[in-house]
């Protein structure tokens, strides 16, 4: 029997599945496998190395920098969210707060992170081999939202978030070998993703990229399919879900640290709210 973890992405609603994954950690809760995509890879690096509250202050404390997020960084660096602040300064050896490399290798947990193929508009998976303690490439690629972000460079090819391609890995999952899921989901309970908005702009901003464009026109058939298998494998009892609370002020660009600590807090409650009931599904039928 192997259990999984999928943290989908989200960006600054990531702070709930930040909280939830504290609360794993005070639990001791673990995984035979994890694979996360955008801020939610991020959060579960912190998780596997054992970091409790490390993602709660990139959410409160760093994300007051202008070089986190907006106009600022866009201009010195072409992306909105500081990915070489976010995963260089602040998270590599030597910098601010540091990835606890050596345990998340240590970690018996097979990570993955999918980050989308920007030529092919195909989803490639990432493991933590592929991380380093002063490169964590990988990370940033998963992270790269298009239009946002400009793709990351990675071992020669480039790549934009693994939410375009692939924002809940459920089927990957699944092919490695996973029979058991619990999935972290960075929006409400009964979401539906609607056609993508603002296809001129993305259309203009993303001409060299038309692999891209076509896979976002329709991620929303894609998402929904795996939201459908998500909740089939729940209906078959193969499946625990967290849903993210509805709060209006907090979008996947907010970077308001009330709102965020607002959702962590509530991450961590369900978090450990659900310690035996998730203990319990880990451990049925072994």
């Amino acid at each position: 029997m192997k259990t999984g973890l999928i943290v989908e992405g989200g960006g600054m609603k990531c702070a709930y599945s930040a909280g939830v994954l504290d609360g794993f950690l005070d639990g001791d809760i673990n995984f035979d496998y994890c694979v996360g995509v955008s801020a939610g890879a991020a959060n579960a690096v912190s998780f596997l190395g054992g970091q409790r509250e490390r993602n709660l202050r990139f959410y409160t404390e760093y994300s007051k920098s202008p070089r986190y997020f907006g106009v600022r960084s866009f201009l010195h660096t072409g992306n909105l969210f500081g990915l070489d602040y976010i995963y260089g300064d602040l998270s590599e050896a030597g910098g601010v707060d540091p990835v606890d490399y050596d345990a998340v290798m240590e970690n018996p947990c097979y990570f993955e992170c999918a980050a989308t193929d920007a030529k092919t508009g195909g989803v490639h998976y990432f493991t933590k081999e592929d991380m380093a303690p002063d490169d964590f490439s990988v990370i940033k690629a998963t992270c790269a939202l298009p239009v946002a972000s400009k793709p990351v460079e990675v071992y020669g090819q480039f790549y934009f978030d693994g939410g375009v391609a692939d924002s809940i890995p459920i089927f990957r999952a699944e092919e490695m070998g996973c029979d058991r899921v619990v999935v972290l989901l960075s929006k409400p309970k009964g979401f539906r993703m609607e056609p993508q908005a603002h296809k001129l702009l993305y259309k203009r901003w993303l001409r060299g990229y038309p692999s891209v464009i076509h896979i976002l026109n329709h991620r929303h058939e894609v998402y929904n399919a795996q939201m459908d298998e998500v909740l089939k494998w729940e209906k078959e009892g193969k499946a625990k879900i967290f849903y993210t609370p509805d709060m209006e002020d907090m979008g996947t660009y907010s970077t308001d640290p009330k709102i965020a600590m607002m959702l962590y807090k509530s991450g961590l409650y369900d978090g450990g709210k659900r310690i035996d009931e998730i203990k319990e599904f880990i451990g049925k039928n072994e």
